[in-house]
């Protein structure tokens, strides 16, 4: 296994890495300040390509493997988290079920142009009493005629405010078992919920659905039957951990960059404190543990990309990935000391962000499990 990058891997990194330092890094803060999806910077990765990065070129993307995806993604994060979730959430989750499922009339309506950024998608799972656990799930779609008609409620929608459309997993059939669905803004029955205020990612807008009865046309039930969403859905979530796995990287290594920064700059008792001991084993232990971090991500996108079995090892990268990194914010505020408390820089942004990353994809606890079931197998 080579892990040298490529030619048009490195092309990939430097472009979307130039892109963080010009364009992401110096906006982040007032970005999340402003509490706003952030629009301009969405439709500059769109112009870049970022969102059909995965897909086709037959549809409008560049057929990109995981592994450049998530260089580039890591690049993303590394500016901003915020932007980074609504990146990844638009170029994967909101998307893929409709590239892979959806009629022609749904890839040219709606799909080519989410690829453009002209159209936001987003992905509905999460309920109430249903997160890790699918078996949970609540929202029934009941069969009428000419399509469907949902009931339930799903929170931590991501880009839900915004999105113009949303994949939807309920339980369908005699024997309620999951399905997808595509809802559009605008259908009968659909109500956008109540916001839910966050202590990190302040410009990744997040908010409840509540699905009253909400007519679905058969035209937009994903599911080429009823009852196939789960194994869809399981075959998504190793590379929603993998991409997972490298926004963590990409946070860590914006934590790890600021603390090196300041300990250069800031003197104590006539010296700068990167010249300690004390200073020198943390940053040390930060840059190792990351660096391990981002090796079990992209051993698990390439092992993706190879088509080689990848569940475990996106499970243990992701697991890795997101407690390594809030290790690192952690230790980097640390070597802050009180301006890492400070607003006004921001390793208090990455500290609060990179949570983000513990929940998504999985649990630490959740992926504990599954690593011990395949280890087992």
């Amino acid at each position: 296994m080579n892990f040298e990058p490529s030619a048009e891997q490195r092309q990939v990194r430097d472009t979307f890495a130039r892109f963080s330092d010009e364009r992401i890094a110096p906006r982040a803060a007032a970005l999340d300040e402003a509490h706003a999806f952030p629009h301009e910077l969405f439709g500059e990765l769109a112009a870049l390509g970022f969102f059909g990065m995965r897909y086709p070129e037959e549809i409008g993307g560049s057929g990109m493997q995981l592994s450049e995806f998530c260089l580039a993604l890591e690049e993303i994060a590394r500016g901003s988290m915020s932007l980074a979730g609504c990146a990844a959430m638009q170029s994967l989750m909101g998307t893929k079920f409709l590239h892979l499922l959806g009629n022609a009339d749904i890839v040219e309506r709606l799909l080519k142009p989410a690829l453009r950024g002209e159209k936001i998608g987003a992905i509905c799972m999460t309920e109430p009493d249903a997160g890790s656990d699918l078996a949970g799930i609540a929202t029934r779609a009941r069969k009428v005629e000419g399509g469907y008609r949902l009931s339930g409620q799903k929170i931590w929608v991501t880009s839900a405010p915004v999105a113009d459309f949303f994949t939807v997993f309920a339980k369908a059939g005699e024997e309620k078992k999951l399905t997808i669905f595509l809802v559009e803004r605008g259908f009968e029955g659909l109500k956008l919920g109540r916001a839910i205020e966050k202590m990190g990612v302040w410009a990744l807008p997040t908010s409840e659905l509540a699905f009253d009865e909400c007519f679905v046309p058969d035209s937009h039930r994903l599911s080429k039957e009823e009852g196939d969403g789960e194994g869809h859905l399981r075959k998504t979530l190793a590379e929603i951990r993998i991409i997972t796995g490298a926004m963590a990287v990409g946070q860590a290594r914006a934590a790890l960059d600021a603390a090196v920064r300041y300990a250069s700059e800031r003197k104590q008792f006539g010296k700068p404190i990167n010249r300690y001991q004390a200073i020198q084993l943390k940053l040390a232990e930060m840059a190792t543990e990351l660096e391990a971090a981002a090796t079990l991500v992209y051993r698990a996108a390439w092992l993706r990309d190879a088509g080689k079995p990848h569940h475990k090892e996106a499970a243990m990268a992701k697991l890795f990935a997101s407690e390594t990194a809030a290790r690192v914010a952690d230790q980097a505020a640390r070597v802050l000391a009180s301006y890492g408390y400070a607003m006004e820089y921001p390793v208090q942004r990455y500290l609060r962000d990179v949570r983000f990353t513990l929940i998504g994809g999985g649990t630490s606890e959740i992926l504990k499990l599954i690593i011990a079931k395949e280890l087992s197998r």
